[in-house]
């Protein structure tokens, strides 16, 4: 092998990493060979010191919970006292407190206003600003036309109408009544029934009808054009005169369901109002 071909070869073995030869006589030569590069030692891992030792903080105490009041317990309702008669009655309604949201706010309760034997009673829902300052019912504008509606039937309000709430005390608002409310109050219409003993019984308001016909679903149509029973005296429902104060259209339906009452009065002698004659 000539010189030049030994040394490519040499320069290729020495690319691919051989630096020794098995055969004899041949070597890399010195120009070639290139020292083997000394393996350093691994430096030794560089060790963090731990951190100096610190107890942990404790946790700071829960605070205690404050006692959440319990709301006060409304006061037990005296049950009515059997046998009371008008004025007991008036006087146990203007002493009652079974309303907590009504009693404090009231200027006074509103009994009833009329006769105590006319054949005619009249129930609303609830007294009005102008009824809880004078203590009567119905004496604002749905009085005014309470009175118009009776005069032109020529039932006289003074003699033949006896006319009571639901509840005894103004809501706050004038808002439609609470159940709870009207259940508080109705032993003391029962009561004010048993003593007047009313021919008929006209309930003004959707409100009045439900309570004394004991379901909170019924709406006023359901209840309307019908005669129900109210431990055995005949009831009418229909519209409130607020009601027809904001929607006169339906004024006609409530003469007819007042027409009804009179002629049912009338069947029973108990009344003849003069458009009969």
């Amino acid at each position: 092998m000539n010189p030049d071909d030994r040394h490519a070869l040499l320069t290729y073995l020495h690319t691919i990493g051989v630096r020794e030869l098995p055969i004899e006589g041949l070597s890399v030569p010195a120009e070639l060979a290139t020292p083997p590069l000394p393996i350093e030692a691994p430096a030794p891992a560089r060790t963090t010191p731990p951190p100096p030792f610190m107890a942990e903080r404790p946790a700071p105490p829960a605070p205690t919970p404050r006692p959440v009041p319990t709301p006060a317990a409304p006061a037990p309702v005296r049950p009515l006292s059997p046998g009371l008669d008008w004025d007991q009655l008036r006087q146990a309604v203007a002493e009652c407190a079974r309303c907590a949201e009504l009693a404090p706010r009231r200027t006074q309760t509103v009994f009833a206003t009329g006769v105590q034997g006319a054949p005619l009673l009249v129930i609303g829902e609830a007294p009005g600003a102008e009824e809880d300052r004078l203590g009567l019912p119905f004496v604002g504008a749905a009085g005014r036309l309470l009175d118009q509606w009776l005069g032109a039937a020529g039932i006289d309000r003074d003699r033949n109408v006896l006319i009571a709430n639901i509840l005894k005390c103004r809501p706050p608002g004038n808002r439609d009544p609470k159940t709870e409310e009207a259940q508080n109050c109705l032993p003391y219409l029962k009561r004010q029934i048993e003593l007047a003993q009313p021919a008929a019984i006209l309930c003004v308001g959707r409100i009045a009808g439900r309570t004394l016909l004991g379901d909170d679903e019924l709406t006023l149509n359901k209840m309307r054009g019908k005669w129900w029973q109210f431990e055995g005296i005949p009831m009418r429902v229909s519209y409130h005169p607020s009601f027809l104060l904001r929607s006169p259209q339906f004024k006609r339906q409530a003469w007819h369901d007042l027409l009804e009452v009179c002629r049912r009065l009338d069947a029973m002698g108990r009344l003849r109002p003069p458009y009969l004659n």
